[in-house]
């Protein structure tokens, strides 16, 4: 039985005042233990009535705190993650969004318009990577709200019947024909492959569409989160490899290094310029291992508009409102094929951790979300190479003090550093679980552990060309 006009306008009124209610909840969220933010990702048949519903969303609620963006699909391919076109658009804690081009629109576009079509495994993999990547953005106080509108075949053709023919063609929405029925069973049978989890709204009665719309999202609002504060599983600290606690004391004769680094720069830039591929080099290690040196000896004979380098420090305060890996997603940009980073998305498992900046529970999930997170760049054509690099002790101490008498080298060392050596075990344990549970074949880490500069920036060299050759 359907609701009476008066009824719905009643509901209407009470469904307004909860929605804004619970939008400023939301707002008044940020910063605190139970901050989240709010994606709505919105897909379903042409004309069911996807743009009323948030249309009425809008005038329901304070415009001002709902973002909607709309873009029609980016047809997916081999060098783009899945998440690239939407990552900057992540809300902060205590907005939301409503994004009707998606991950999932992406995912349909290209298998029912491409040339070559994803099969039904390649589909199934892309589903189950999108559904992994929703949970991270979760665990990360973003909630993601999925909703399909659906029609049925015969009501989606009377509705296209009582169009003009101009509206018509624009409704013929990323090239799918909606008079052919053949393409409308193929889209149904698509979206039942992942919309287990969404909520389907039957679209035939328009004003109960907008009301079931409206009350899914403010479910979602008032369900503000208690985030996990501990750990459920048990840890078991990785032992710290020999080659972290005594680096080698061979020295490389300056002879020698200089002839080797003339061929080895050559061969690098060479390697790096390889059409159709990107890289991405990391950097981590104890200050003063020698990851500036390093950089500026892979750089050597490349252009400077072939690159960018990354020098990661503290998150800033709008950063620190989004998910972790939010800043770094947005560094990786389409145009640039060679992204070097000094310091890491690794900042949050090393000195986040060390330092008590991020949580157990933080940390600890951090390495399944970074390997996540590699995987797809590796998927997406991009060769990804880490360096530990490692030195002892004393050897810092020794560098330390040459900084702060060489003139042009005093801005690297600070309080800060000195202070750091305090927790030099710390960070050897974090380091050991770090290479323990991120080393993979896709993303493998390479240990450069010698005091001796010239080795260690000839041993990068030869360790990078290793790894893009092997691509």
């Amino acid at each position: 039985m359907h609701d009476t006009e008066t009824e719905l306008e009643l509901k209407s009124e009470d469904l307004t005042l909860k929605l804004i209610e619970a939008q400023y909840a939301l707002k008044d969220t940020r910063a605190k233990k139970n901050a989240k933010s709010l994606v709505v990702l919105v897909s379903g048949i042409e004309l069911a009535g996807k743009g009323e519903s948030v249309k009425q969303l809008r005038e329901w609620v304070d415009p001002r705190y709902l973002r909607v963006k709309a873009d029609p699909p980016h047809l997916m391919n081999t060098t783009t993650p899945f998440w690239q076109p939407y990552t900057r658009f992540i809300p902060a804690e205590g907005q939301m969004i409503i994004l009707f081009g998606n991950w999932y629109s992406d995912l349909l576009a290209t298998t029912l318009h491409v040339s070559k079509p994803f099969d039904e495994t390649l589909f199934e993999a892309y589903t189950q990577q999108m559904q992994a990547f929703e949970q991270d953005l979760k665990n990360n106080h973003v909630d993601v709200v999925k909703v399909w509108f659906d029609l049925s075949w015969k009501s989606l053709q009377k509705r296209l019947d009582k169009m003009d023919v101009s509206e018509q063609r624009w409704h013929k929405l990323h090239g799918l024909d909606w008079r052919n029925k053949k393409q409308y069973d193929s889209l149904q049978r698509l979206r039942r492959k992942f919309t287990d989890d969404w909520l389907i709204i039957d679209c035939e009665d328009e004003q109960q569409r907008d009301h079931l719309f409206a009350e899914h999202v403010l479910k979602h609002l008032t369900n503000l989160p208690n985030h996990a504060l501990k750990v459920r599983s048990k840890w078991h600290q990785a032992p710290v490899p020999e080659v972290l606690l005594q680096p080698s004391t061979e020295v490389l004769v300056e002879e020698d290094y200089k002839a080797e680094l003339k061929k080895l720069t050559k061969q690098v830039a060479a390697a790096l310029r390889v059409e159709g591929r990107k890289t991405v080099i990391v950097f981590e290690g104890m200050d003063a291992a020698g990851k500036g040196g390093a950089i500026k000896r892979i750089v050597k004979k490349l252009d400077p508009r072939e690159y960018g380098i990354y020098n990661i420090s503290a998150p800033e305060k709008y950063e620190l409102a989004r998910p972790y890996l939010w800043r770094f997603w947005n560094k990786l940009l389409d145009e640039e094929n060679i992204s070097i980073f000094d310091r890491s998305w690794y900042g949050r498992v090393l000195v986040e951790r060390v330092e008590g900046f991020a949580s157990d529970v933080q940390w600890k999930r951090a390495y399944d979300e970074i390997n996540r997170f590699e995987k797809d760049l590796s998927d997406t054509q991009t060769v990804v190479v880490k360096f530990w690099l490692a030195i002892s002790k004393d050897e810092q101490e020794a560098r330390f003090k040459a900084r702060e008498q060489t003139p042009h080298k005093r801005f690297k060392i600070t309080n800060e550093d000195w202070r750091n050596r305090e927790r030099w075990d710390d960070y050897l344990e974090a380091a050991a679980d770090m290479l323990h549970r991120t080393n993979t074949a896709y993303a493998p880490w390479y240990v450069i552990a010698t005091n001796d500069k010239y080795s260690a920036r000839i041993q990068i060299l030869r360790a990078l060309l290793t790894q893009l050759k092997a691509e």
